[in-house]
């Protein structure tokens, strides 16, 4: 079976239930850049596909970066002098600031207030806050709740039974080897708590998307990366230097599971064939979508697009981050993604995936004049979106086929959609008119 096979069995309702349920399992566990609910999350994953582990252990310098201790935590609650529970982490993973260090302590609310976080302008929202690389501590709750303290008798016993020590930072790899040891990367960044469309909407997907590939062949050689936000990228690249210039083709997947429309940040050089394979995708659709600039500023694409590398890699999501209010609050539950969402961003993804796999240049083996279609049964063909625009498309293929063009240069020439001029190509490919390329 082929890429573009697969995309025409595809159901995108059926395999965003799939993503959603999936994500819905990923959601309570409790990650961050290191530790046990990182390492649980991989292992829910390799029920769908084979992941293969790496663990740097504390201290090692990755570029100009050092792999912090390891965290993990056990429980964590606030509790007044009544001995009622008013915060408890077992009720939801965001209420401890991640990366927070163990604590036991009673304190007046005048001590614990510098450590309490909240959203005043989102009072029934858990804010997500970390101190990755400084050591602290603290909780995060609901304004609201914050507010009824005020009037709560004190002292508060409060307790993070944490560790932070020595360990390891650990990162995932499925790769599917092609026909070509060309690569092609999917990261998404594997680090967030009970984020369902900052984490588990991505994760979800790439899972899913490496478990269709896994059964079709393969132009390219895929490599799936689950890795923790910023730090994980970066050991990754640091023990890959030499590696990372297989890297063909890019997408840093994230945010994939909102009602709004698909976004594209192009890479760095903005005029890769991932940037244009995406573009055409999103135009071919006809449907809303956004095109964006590169930022140093964002998710992983900023360490494979830093200049030390300048891999082709764009980022592949919906809403961006920090654009839609639920981000990183505990509003971004399993109720703001939706199967339907998912679904669409799976075609997107797979459609993509389908263009990397079939773009190449023809040669015109009948340059000299328009060769007559009708003598090799291909005048009056039927398929695709109709014989007019398989005609036309063939028209195209053939005047622009040099060798120099490839079939994303022609959509772009000439403004039809890439499958059919796909379609027109394979047709033309099995008579004498027309040769692949590169």
């Amino acid at each position: 079976m082929t890429v573009p096979d697969l995309l025409t069995s595809l159901d995108p309702l059926a395999v965003g239930r799939q993503a959603h349920a999936l994500a819905t399992e990923l959601y309570p566990i409790g990650r961050s850049i290191t530790g046990d609910g990182f390492r649980s999350s991989l292992d829910l994953l390799r029920r769908f596909i084979p992941i293969e582990s790496t663990e740097i252990p504390t201290g090692t310098n990755v570029f100009d970066w050092t792999v912090p201790d390891e965290w993990n935590l056990r429980t964590a609650w606030i509790k007044n002098a009544r001995g009622e529970t008013i915060v408890d982490q077992a009720a939801h993973s965001l209420h401890v600031m991640s990366y927070s260090e163990p604590v036991r302590a009673t304190l007046t609310l005048g001590e614990l207030r510098p450590r309490l976080h909240t959203l005043p302008d989102r009072p029934d929202d858990i804010p997500y806050r970390t101190s990755y690389y400084n050591r602290s501590w603290g909780f995060c709750l609901r304004h609201r709740t914050l507010e009824a303290l005020q009037d709560a008798d004190g002292p508060f016993e409060v307790l993070i039974d944490s560790t932070l020590a020595p360990g390891h930072l650990t990162y995932g790899q499925c790769v599917l080897p092609g026909h070509s040891s060309d690569e092609v990367l999917l990261s998404c960044h594997s680090c967030h708590p009970s984020l369902a469309n900052d984490n588990c909407s991505s994760m979800a997907l790439v899972t899913l998307l490496a478990q269709m590939l896994a059964g079709a062949s393969r132009r390219y050689t895929y490599r799936f990366l689950f890795a923790p936000g910023t730090i994980g990228a970066i050991a990754w690249l640091s023990r890959n230097v030499d590696h990372a210039a297989r890297i063909r083709h890019g997408l840093v997947c994230a945010c994939l599971g909102d009602p709004g429309p698909m976004t594209y940040k192009k890479s760095r050089r903005a005029n890769t064939d991932i940037d244009r394979a995406v573009m055409q995708v999103l135009r071919d659709t006809g449907e809303s979508h956004s095109v964006e600039e590169f930022s140093p500023y964002g998710y992983d694409e900023r360490q494979f697009c830093s200049p030390g590398f300048d891999l082709p890699v764009g980022c592949f999501m919906r809403t961006p981050p920090g654009r839609f209010p639920e981000y990183h609050t505990s509003a971004d539950d399993m109720s703001f993604i939706t199967p339907e969402a998912l679904g669409d961003s799976m075609a997107r993804l797979l459609e993509v995936v389908s263009v990397l796999e079939s773009n190449r240049a023809y040669v015109n083996q009948k340059p000299h004049g328009e060769p007559r279609l009708g003598k090799r049964g291909l005048y009056n063909t039927t398929g695709g979106s109709g014989p007019a625009d398989l005609q036309m498309a063939m028209l195209w293929v053939l005047n622009l086929s040099d060798g120099t063009r490839d079939l994303l240069d022609i959509a772009s020439r000439s403004g039809m959609s890439f499958g059919t001029l796909r379609h027109a190509a394979e047709l033309l490919a099995k008579t004498d008119l027309l040769t692949a390329g590169r």
